[in-house]
């Protein structure tokens, strides 16, 4: 089921007027991810409030979601002894059948298939897993012997929930944000067309056709196992089972579950069953036989499959963040405040981080500029331009400040007591208040991959750069907050007086903080007085770096003491959420809206993290140990001070693989000679000498397939508007026909004339429309390296883990690496 946007407090609500003293507790699963802990930082402060129990799970993977559902879930169900409860997924479990996966699935069809467990799902990643959003239901109860047709859940048509939907009785509801409403009409149609139809087997002798295409359902209706290293153990030579292999792993993807088999299950929970005949009415005179009706079924039954598939291979894309969605929840409750505002606009501001773009975890699309040019087609400014409205709203500014917003970025409050959220015109340095500006700089992989900062022509670049804007070494190796304010206050303007003669466009928001699309591109800080000032984007890759580094790393011998702290937690934990779990509390509790103090204690471990990503970037790149492929780069971390730190922390190396891939996209664009090129994958190793494992990340190319120079931009809309006058002129002399021939009083003869004249009129336009009317097909640009991932192990039967929320993240023996990889080079590995 889907829960629609309109009626988005409409579960909550029920929990809250349905709570008693001995209510089970909320169990929360979250990931461990930025945007994940905000929404469960929204969500505790919602439930505290209201004085609900609840209990906070984290959870980095498919292996620790089965864990949770064992231990945690199955003492809740109501076959089990339980009385039920309410389990909400943070980031967790959309892209997989739940049902399946928490073992709410129940083999006898007299009980309840939910065992009284609703599940409240609200991920970002797609695409979604149909059989949560359309199926779900409860097990109704069973109807008396010949009636055919199947009671509908009350409130709920099709799946979607409705208000008179009376929450209690488990099921699994996802959150729609938008996407499902607005894009997923046909899907719905489809899966349930394919839930009311009966079984009907695909006999192979019926005919040649009926063969190939019922070896095609059952090739189709193959459920692909995700494969461990201990699942190819199990059939080699010797026998030996390693029992500190990785757990053996669920099914999972959405694209290798059984459509039909799916479908036909979630039909027993709650669907209907009304129609038993797909047929279409025939207009011949005889009835047609028992064979034309079965193909004619199976072909329209192999036509819902294919809708429903289709999706499923578009490959994996974002949505709207979880923490912007949460805080829609707190705004219809009338809860909304500066602290709840304050963590979602850190959770969307955090995405880009991590490379979490609609096309996929990919490289970023372009600059900001060219991003907001056409912002209300692109869901992430409009969340972006609705958090300045909301900032607005909730800190209005002091009877005595003036309303033009400052030039310089924020580095202080305006009072002891100034907990507000400001805009700020904040450049694509990361933590410039808190550390030197040559270091942010040299750090900043947009600077990096534009300046080609990993060789000694990109640092003289870089001085020159400085040089310029009227900024001397000694000046920028201080303290950024230390600096002399007049070099402070000039240098937004000379940032954008010279960005464009190093090709940084979009390094500083050019708006000048007045009227509505003054603001496009800024920032947003907070103050907590005299204590500290930190920007969304700071607090984001902090929090980040407490998740993948730990809380803090010591200053001295950083690289080594970094890499020492990640393998010792390795060695040491023997699984992977028992050495996690520090890091995600001590990450929720830096989190606190009142103190600052372990966000400000962290910041070395954010500092090392982007030191380890330059100073490894920096390695790949002047060694030229990126090498191409068929279809994506690859690169491979064999050594080095940091490779523990990249080897067991996929964060970390999804950090590193963005900044590789960034530069080289920049360094093929400045060697085309044209102005557009295809960007290309990347492909990035880790190795873990301890297990004897590569962990491999597959990052995308951003959703664009060309890069195109700004004098091609210019060309384009000259010819858009060229069109336009073009289309205004035929618009007239066809008026002026019109009125010509109504006073000569012409009939056919007039039409026809006017037919040619505008066929001859439209015919110049013809042409130059061929290249624009090239529409993008649904998915293109996106990330398909998980399904790549998972045909690569069937074909190969390498020894990989796919256990990562993030399917483009895996883990493969190092053994089976030359094989993984020679097979992964020709597959599609990016929409087209």
């Amino acid at each position: 089921m889907y829960l629609p946007r309109s009626i988005i407090s409409h579960l909550y609500t029920h929990l809250l007027r349905n709570l008693q003293p001995l209510s089970p507790p909320v169990l929360i699963l979250a990931a461990l991810e930025t945007d994940a802990l905000c929404a469960c930082r929204i969500l505790t402060a919602l439930l505290r409030r209201d004085y609900i129990p609840h209990k906070i799970q984290p959870v980095s993977g498919y292996a620790d979601l089965a864990r949770a559902s064992q231990e945690l879930i199955a003492p809740m169900k109501t076959t089990e002894g339980g009385n039920g409860g309410v389990v909400i997924c943070l980031g967790v479990g959309g892209l997989v059948d739940l049902a399946e996966l928490l073992g709410l699935e129940s083999e006898e069809a007299d009980q309840d298939m939910m065992g009284g467990i609703e599940v409240w799902v609200l991920d970002a990643r797609r695409p979604w897993n149909l059989g949560n959003v359309f199926g779900g239901l409860p097990l109704l109860p069973q109807l008396e012997p010949g009636n055919e047709a199947h009671q509908r859940l009350n409130g709920v048509d099709r799946g979607r929930v409705q208000k008179s939907y009376h929450p209690g009785q488990g099921g699994i509801i996802v959150f729609d944000d938008g996407d499902i409403e607005d894009d997923l009409s046909t899907e719905r149609d489809a899966y349930w067309a394919l839930a009311e139809m009966p079984e009907v087997e695909d006999v192979a002798s019926e005919d040649s056709d009926a063969e190939e295409a019922g070896s095609q359902v059952q090739y189709h209706s193959k459920s692909r196992k995700r494969k461990s290293w201990s699942d190819r153990e199990d059939e080699d030579s010797d026998g030996v089972v390693d029992e500190d292999a990785p757990p053996r792993q669920r099914r999972r993807s959405n694209s290798s579950s059984s459509i039909p088999a799916s479908s036909t299950r979630q039909s027993g929970r709650g669907s209907s069953n009304v129609s038993r005949s797909g047929t279409p009415p025939t207009s011949s005179s005889e009835a047609p036989s028992a064979r034309e009706l079965r193909k004619r079924f199976l072909a329209l039954r192999r036509t819902h499959e294919s809708t429903l598939n289709t999706y499923y291979e578009l490959g994996t894309s974002y949505s709207e963040p979880i923490s912007s969605l949460m805080y829609s929840l707190a705004s219809e409750l009338g809860r909304e405040d500066n602290d709840l505002l304050w963590l979602a606009i850190v959770g969307v501001s955090s995405l880009e981080l991590s490379g979490r773009l609609p096309s996929g975890t990919s490289l970023s699309t372009g600059s900001i500029a060219t991003r907001l040019s056409n912002w209300h087609t692109n869901r992430q400014s409009r969340i972006l331009a609705l958090m300045r409205d909301e900032v607005r709203r909730l800190n209005p500014p002091m009877p005595n400040e003036s309303p033009i917003l400052p030039s310089t970025i924020q580095t202080s409050a305006k009072s002891p007591t100034d907990t507000s959220i400001r805009l700020s015109p904040e450049p694509k340095f990361l933590l410039i208040r808190h550390w030197t500006l040559y270091e942010s700089m040299l750090h900043s992989p947009y600077l990096a991959s534009r300046l080609h900062l990993w060789n000694d022509n990109g640092i003289k670049r870089l001085h020159k750069l400085l040089a310029k804007m009227g900024v001397s070494l000694a000046q920028c190796r201080q303290r950024y907050t230390h600096m002399d304010m007049d070099v402070k206050k000039i240098l937004r303007d000379r940032l954008l007086k010279y960005s464009s003669v190093y090709g940084l466009e979009g390094l500083v928001p050019s708006g000048d903080g007045i009227g509505l699309h003054g603001k496009e591109g800024w920032g947003f800080v907070r103050s907590w007085g005299w204590k500290a000032c930190l920007s969304a984007t700071d607090v984001g890759l902090i929090t980040s770096a407490i998740l993948e580094v730990g809380p803090s790393v010591s200053h001295r011998s950083e690289s080594s003491d970094l890499s020492s702290q990640i393998s010792s937690a390795e060695t040491a934990a023997p699984t992977t959420s028992s050495h996690l779990l520090p890091k995600f509390f001590t990450a929720y509790d830096a989190l606190s809206p009142g103190n600052p103090d372990l966000l400000l204690h962290s910041l070395s471990s954010a500092q090392s993290l982007l030191r380890a990503i330059h100073r490894t970037g920096t390695s790949l790149m002047a060694k030229h140990q990126i090498r191409h492929l068929r279809a994506f780069r690859m690169g491979v971390v064999k050594d080095g001070p940091d490779l523990s730190l990249f080897s067991n922390s996929p964060g970390a190396l999804v950090k590193l693989a963005l900044w590789v891939g960034e530069a080289v996209a920049v360094r093929e664009k400045e060697e085309e000679d044209s102005g557009a090129k295809e960007r290309t994958p990347l492909v990035l190793g880790a190795l873990s000498e301890e297990k004897d494992i590569y962990t491999v990340v597959g990052i995308g190319t951003g959703g664009i397939g060309k890069v195109e120079s700004p004098e091609k931009r210019a060309e384009k809309e000259k010819q858009k508007k060229e069109k336009e006058a073009r289309k205004k002129v035929r618009e007239e002399k066809r008026a002026a026909r019109l009125r010509v021939r109504q006073e000569l009083g012409d009939g056919k003869d007039g039409e026809e004339e006017e037919s040619e004249a505008e066929s001859s009129d439209s015919g110049s336009d013809s042409d130059s429309d061929v290249e624009d009317s090239s529409p993008q097909k649904p998915g293109y640009g996106r990330n398909r390296f998980g399904l790549a991932f998972q045909e690569v192990v069937e074909e190969t039967k390498a020894r990989v883990r796919i256990d990562s929320f993030e399917h483009c993240v895996v883990e493969v023996k190092k053994a089976d690496l030359a094989g993984f990889l020679e097979g992964l080079s020709g597959k599609s590995v990016v929409g087209r």
